[in-house]
């Protein structure tokens, strides 16, 4: 196993840090959780112990592969054959949360999110599936009961965080009776009502870009520098993974307007971002953790061509891996909106993506194909693909799969055919990234993930800039859609407000200094706003007020 696939192995990515109860719920738990082990946990633990030979999926060119399985202590484990038995495992599944699913009458899948990983498994008959079913369930059941106690401790002594947000109201309103007079526009420019919207900010959208940073900490124990880069590849796909089904659209910032999240005691990272322009609408952010830092400045055009809309993003990403100092930089492709005014809204992405070494132009770069859909095409819908190259312009790395579900990277071996059209012999895939699935009944709640619902979530000390504190938002989460509408309003027409005064001094005489951000700069060649090392000082000092009024 290589160094990376143990990392991935070992930290795993929750979004939920704790269990939502009182201490009377607590004394509950521990009361139950007492008496189902005293009853159950022996013969639980006997009955789950179990181990042989079994078809693990693999890839599409491979299929199913006889592996050595092995179900020991709440862990089922697979080796390449009995003989590893007693080393490493190549594969490692707690139970404790896992999704056991029937998939036919062999087969059966079992499903981690922390760290995340799928087994899906064949047995030789119906009756040896359903024999590892019953001793999986059984470990499971065990599993969960050990880990009870600690679930109560963590809501004792950590935070606990929410897992949803209320429902979405049922409010109709035409789409084409706002957007039949926008074609052709630039849709940033135009009111839209909230109707259309969801209770999250164009900033804490941008965050959700981190949702999958664990792949960075395993892109940054890579020795491999083109490997580095393919589990890069993987992370900038997984950014698009909601886009699949989140259709309304985040608030737009005010000028000024800030948003953190701190997510090191649980996720290992932490991110600002703020709107820095108003015209035209930048974005900037810095997200850092132990292993790598990030940042980005995001702007973008959108135009309404009647049947659909496109977005077009502009700026640059940027990651620094603290170890080596490698750098790197890409680009995001465009995303289109389809069925505006007649059928189901679907979304789309597409174009191509370089990822390249920022520090050496002519170095190591992956480049990513975002294929668009097409009814008459062989390529699979949201299909990516991807070659990492080195210096010397060979191909290391192949990338595959979809931006909405996983992303597999395997290292090349061979490269056949011609520099037209290569082909390439590689080593076996394996799963760089995969989606975590949606919460429960989540399309009621505007299709929002877990981390996405715990974003808006009301936070003490923050900056009185943070997009937690705008009250068209707050109002539109708790389903107050009239009143959040007129906040909208009042806010917009404030903000008006002060530029048309700056622009009045300017008439006056007066000398008006260009607006500066509070936490962010700009340097370098293309005046890029980068982070400037003193918000989370303030923070710890609540310091604000430089703050502007925005709210």
């Amino acid at each position: 196993m290589s160094s990376s696939e143990a990392a991935a192995q070992q930290r795993g990515h929750s979004s939920q840090t704790g269990v939502n109860v009182e201490s009377t719920t607590n004394n509950k738990t521990k009361s139950l959780a007492q008496k189902v082990r005293k009853r159950d946990n022996n013969q639980a633990h006997q009955a789950a112990d179990l181990q042989g030979y079994l078809q693990k999926w693999t890839n599409l060119v491979k299929g199913f592969q006889r592996r050595w399985f092995v179900l020991d202590q709440g862990v089922l484990s697979y080796y390449l054959d009995q003989s590893e038995a007693q080393q490493q495992s190549r594969g490692a599944i707690k139970l404790s949360g896992a999704l056991i699913e029937h998939v036919d009458a062999c087969t059966f899948s079992v499903t981690s999110s922390s760290p995340e990983l799928n087994f899906r498994i064949k047995a030789a008959s119906e009756v040896e599936r359903q024999t590892w079913i019953v001793a999986l369930e059984l470990a499971k059941t065990a599993a969960t009961v050990d880990a009870a106690p600690q679930q109560v401790k963590s809501s004792e002594g950590g935070r606990c965080r929410r897992t949803r947000v209320p429902d979405k109201p049922n409010y109709p309103l035409s789409l084409w009776s706002i957007v039949k007079n926008c074609i052709g526009k630039d849709l940033t420019k135009i009111p839209m009502p909230v109707n259309f919207n969801e209770p999250l900010s164009m900033l804490q959208r941008l965050t959700e870009d981190y949702e999958y940073a664990d792949i960075l900490d395993v892109a940054s124990t890579c020795e491999d520098a083109c490997e580095q880069l393919a589990y890069l590849a993987a992370f900038t796909a997984s950014a698009y993974a909601t886009t699949s089904n989140r259709i309304n659209k985040p608030f737009n910032p005010l000028l000024g307007e800030t948003f953190e999240c701190d997510r090191t005691d649980d996720l290992g990272w932490r991110c600002l971002a703020e709107q820095v322009s108003h015209h035209p609408p930048i974005a900037a952010l810095h997200c850092e953790s132990d292993n790598w830092q990030c940042w980005q400045e995001f702007s973008m055009t959108s135009k309404f061509r009647g049947k659909y809309m496109q977005i077009i993003p502009l700026g640059t990403a940027y990651v620094s891996f603290n170890k080596t100092g490698t750098r790197y930089s890409w680009r995001k492709v465009t995303t289109t909106i389809n069925n505006i005014i007649v059928g189901k809204l679907w979304v789309d992405q597409q174009g191509e993506m370089e990822i390249v070494d920022a520090n050496a132009p002519h170095g190591n770069k992956c480049i990513l194909n975002y294929v668009p859909y097409s009814y008459f095409g062989r390529e699979i819908q949201r299909s990516v693909k991807g070659v990492v190259i080195n210096g010397q312009k060979q191909a290391k790395w192949l990338v595959r799969g979809t931006w909405d579900e996983q992303i597999e990277i395997a290292p090349v071996l061979r490269t056949l055919g011609t520099p037209e059209n290569p082909s390439y012999s590689t080593g076996e895939y394996k799963v760089a990234w995969r989606r975590r699935p949606a919460p429960v009944d989540s399309e009621k709640f505007y299709n929002l993930t877990t981390l996405a619902c715990q974003l808006n979530e009301p936070e003490e000390g923050v900056a009185p800039t943070d997009s937690r504190h705008r009250p068209d938002q707050r109002l539109m989460e708790q389903g107050l859609w009239d009143e959040s509408n007129q906040e909208k309003l009042r806010l917009e027409e404030k903000q008006r407000g002060v530029r048309r005064m700056r622009e009045e001094r300017v008439k006056q005489g007066f000398t008006v200094p260009d607006y500066e951000p509070l936490w962010f700069k700009r340097e370098g060649a293309d005046g890029m706003h980068v982070y400037n090392n003193k918000y989370w000082e303030a923070k710890a000092t609540q310091s604000w007020s430089d703050c502007p009024d925005i709210y």
